[in-house]
C-alpha cells in the first residue's frame, strides 16, 4: 500500500499525473510498477526539514543549491521556521540577486534558440557563471554576527565558501508539470512563457548548463534532497546515495518511467499498468530508460529518493558502459520508450536527421537511430516504412506542401510503403528513413537516446491536446530523406529477420539484425527455466515481451523482480546473471546492446 500524498495544488502542476510518494508501506508488487525503487538499507534517507535543519545546525556555513525548477521561496521559508524554532539566527544569501538582467540572459541564450517558431535549437556551450555578475558574487560573504550563514538557490555552489553543499533535485516530469502551469520559469528569467518555448530553452541550454554545473560539483556535494514536494522533502547524504549509485552500476536498475498523452496516444497503457491515472485522455508515450528524462529512486525505511539518470552517469559511467565507456562518457546510449497508438491514432509520416545535420544544426553528438519492436497489436495494426518503388520526390514535397497550406487530405500510401505489424516484429529505421506507426500497436521504441528531432511531413490534419496544430517540418525532412530506401529493399533491409544463433535444454538465443547504421543490436532470449548471460564487459538494457515474471540474479548476489513490459538494465560491470522465468509459460526477453564490431568512434 502506498501513503497517500499531498493533494497536488494545481496552480503548482499542470497534470493529472500523481507524484511520487514520499513513503511506501509495502515492496510488494505482482505486476508493472511505476514506481520502482532500489533499497539502500536503513537510515539512510530522512525525511522532512525539520531533520535537515538538524543536520545543517552547527555548520557555520551552508551552500544550498539545486535544479532549475525548484521552489527555493518556499525551501528557505520552511526551513527558516525550523531554525527559529531552535532560537537560531541565520544569514540569508541569494546568488540569484546577482543574475544577470533578463534582457542580458536573453541576449547570452537567443543564439543557442533558432528561430522563434522551430521547436529546435542547438545545445549551447554556455557555463552557469555566464549567468551571473561574478564581481556582485564575490561580494557574498558570511556574516560572522550570525550563527549560521546559508547561501540559497541555483549557483550556490560557485561562491567559494568553505562550506557543505546541499544539492536539491527535481525530476524531469515535476518540471514540465510546473512548466505548463506556469508556476516555473526559465534560468535567468522572471518571464513565463509558453510551454513549447521554455521546454526549448530548457533542453538547448538550461539542462546542458545544469548539468555541467552539476557534474563540476558532484564531489563536493554533502547532502542530496528532493525538490518534487511542495511542504516537505526527503533527503539523504551524498555519501549513501554514491554507496547506492556504486551498487546498481555492477548489479542491475530499472529507472523511474513516466507517462505522457499525446495527440494519437492510445489505450494500452491505461488499461494495462496500474496506478496511472484513469482520467487521462490516453497514453501516447512511456519514457522508459532514457538519461535525459528519467530518475532513479532509492529507499530507506520506506522513505523515496528521487534522483536524476544523469547521477549514476556521473559518478559509475565507466561500470555502467565498461568497453564503451570512453566513446559514450556520461551519454547512456540506449533509449527504451513506447509508442501507444491501440485505439488511438497513427503518429505522423515523418523521418529523422543525419549524423552530420543533428551535429551542425542542433549540437548533438549521436542521431535518432531507432527501431520498433512491436510489443502487442491487433489484427489491423500495420507500420508505415519506406517509399514505394515509384517514388517521385519532387512529386511527393509538392502534395505534402499543398496539404500543410491547404489542409487538405492525401493518399499516403501512394509514396509511402505500409506492412501488416505482427507480435514481436522489428522494424529498422536508420536515420533518414520515412516512417510511422499505425493504429492499434503497442510499440517498444528501441533507439539511440536523442529523442526530440522528428521532422513531421504529413500528420493526417489533426490537431495537438490544446487544440493547435502540430508543427510540420518538410523542408528540414527532405535535407536527411533517403529516398533509396524503397521498394524491395525495404522489406529486405528494414525488416528484420530473426536467426537462432545458440540454444540449450529449453532455451534459444535468437538474434534479431539491426541495420548497418545502427551502433546497437538486439538479441531475444526465450526460455522455460533459467538461462545465464554473460555481459562481456558491455552494457545490456532489457525488457521482458512474453511471459509476466522474472528473477534476475547478478553476480554479486543481487536479486530483484521484474514483469512484463518493464525496462532494466544490466550494467557491464555485473559481469554475469541468471534470469529465472516465474511464469507457467515460456518468457522472451528482449536484450538491446552496443556492436562490438561496429566503429562507434564514428558516431561520435
Amino acid at each position: 500500500m502506498i501513503e497517500k500524498t499531498e493533494t497536488p495544488v494545481s496552480i503548482r502542476r499542470k497534470s493529472l499525473q500523481p507524484l511520487l510518494p514520499q513513503q511506501i508501506t509495502t515492496s510488494k508488487h505482482a505486476e508493472y510498477d511505476i514506481y520502482p525503487y532500489h533499497s539502500i538499507g536503513t537510515g539512510e534517507i530522512f525525511r522532512g526539514y525539520d531533520s535537515l535543519a538538524d543536520w545543517i545546525t552547527g555548520k557555520q556555513t551552508v551552500l544550498i543549491d539545486g535544479y532549475v525548477g525548484v521552489f527555493w521561496e518556499e525551501i528557505q521559508c520552511l526551513l527558516n521556521a525550523e531554525f527559529e524554532r531552535k532560537g537560531l539566527k541565520v544569514k540569508w544569501h541569494f546568488p540569484e540577486d546577482y543574475m544577470k538582467r533578463d534582457n542580458a540572459v536573453q541576449e547570452l541564450v537567443d543564439p543557442f534558440l533558432g528561430d522563434a517558431d522551430s521547436v529546435w535549437g542547438t545545445k549551447t556551450g554556455l557555463d552557469l557563471k555566464d549567468f551571473f555578475n561574478t564581481d556582485g558574487l564575490d561580494t557574498l560573504i558570511p556574516d560572522p554576527d550570525y550563527a549560521i550563514n546559508i547561501a540559497i538557490g541555483i549557483g550556490s555552489a560557485l561562491l567559494e565558501w568553505d562550506a557543505p553543499v546541499v544539492y536539491f533535485d527535481l525530476p524531469k516530469c515535476e518540471l514540465q508539470y510546473r512548466m505548463r502551469a506556469g508556476s516555473v520559469t526559465n534560468l535567468g528569467s522572471h518571464q513565463v512563457k509558453s510551454p513549447v518555448a521554455m521546454y526549448k530553452r530548457f533542453y538547448f541550454v538550461d539542462w546542458v548548463v545544469l548539468n555541467n554545473h552539476k557534474q563540476n560539483i558532484i564531489s563536493r556535494i554533502s547532502v542530496l534532497a528532493d525538490a518534487q514536494w511542495t511542504e516537505s522533502t526527503n533527503w539523504a547524504l551524498s555519501s549513501s546515495v554514491y554507496a547506492g549509485l556504486k551498487k546498481i552500476s555492477q548489479s542491475v536498475f530499472r529507472v523511474k518511467p513516466w507517462f505522457e498523452a499525446g495527440a494519437w496516444g492510445g489505450q494500452w497503457m491505461k488499461e494495462r499498468i496500474a496506478g496511472l491515472n484513469r482520467e487521462e485522455v490516453n497514453y501516447a508515450w512511456s519514457f522508459e530508460m532514457i538519461v535525459p528524462e528519467n530518475g532513479i529512486v532509492f529507499e530507506s525505511d520506506g522513505n523515496l529518493l528521487e534522483l536524476s539518470f544523469d547521477f549514476l552517469m556521473f559518478n559509475q559511467y565507466q561500470s555502467v558502459l565498461g568497453k564503451h565507456a570512453d566513446v559514450f562518457k556520461t551519454e547512456f546510449p540506449i533509449r527504451f520508450d513506447f509508442l501507444d497508438t491501440w485505439d488511438g491514432g497513427k503518429l505522423s509520416i515523418q523521418c529523422h536527421p543525419s549524423v552530420e545535420y543533428i551535429r551542425k544544426e542542433f549540437g548533438e553528438t549521436i542521431t535518432q537511430d531507432e527501431t520498433y519492436y512491436i510489443l502487442d497489436c491487433k489484427d489491423n495494426a500495420d507500420v508505415y516504412l519506406g517509399f514505394q518503388d515509384d517514388i517521385n520526390p519532387s512529386e511527393f514535397k509538392k502534395e505534402l506542401e499543398y496539404s500543410r497550406d491547404f489542409k487538405k487530405e492525401i493518399d499516403i500510401t501512394k509514396y509511402v510503403q505500409c506492412h501488416k505489424a505482427n507480435k514481436h516484429d522489428l522494424f529498422l529505421i536508420p536515420n533518414g528513413t520515412v516512417h510511422s506507426a499505425g493504429i492499434n500497436n503497442l510499440v517498444l521504441e528501441i533507439s539511440a537516446t536523442p529523442y526530440i528531432f522528428t521532422f513531421k511531413m504529413y500528420d493526417w490534419l489533426r490537431l495537438d491536446l490544446n487544440g493547435e496544430p502540430r508543427p510540420i517540418n518538410i523542408d528540414h525532412a527532405f535535407k536527411n530523406l533517403d529516398f533509396n530506401r524503397k521498394g524491395e529493399k525495404v522489406t529486405e533491409e528494414l525488416i528484420s529477420r530473426p536467426t537462432k544463433i545458440e540454444e540449450g535444454t529449453d532455451w534459444e538465443l535468437i538474434h534479431l539484425p539491426t541495420h548497418q547504421q545502427h551502433f546497437y543490436d538486439l538479441h531475444r532470449i526465450e526460455f522455460d527455466s533459467k538461462v545465464t548471460i554473460e555481459t562481456n564487459n558491455v552494457c545490456h538494457v532489457l525488457m521482458l515481451v512474453e511471459g509476466t515474471s522474472i528473477l534476475v540474479q547478478t553476480a554479486d548476489g543481487t536479486i530483484t523482480e521484474f514483469h512484463y513490459a518493464e525496462t532494466f538494465a544490466i550494467p557491464a560491470a555485473a559481469q554475469s546473471y541468471t534470469v529465472t522465468n516465474q511464469g507457467s509459460s515460456r518468457a522472451k526477453l528482449v536484450k538491446a546492446f552496443c556492436k562490438d564490431e561496429f566503429n562507434l568512434t564514428s558516431v561520435l
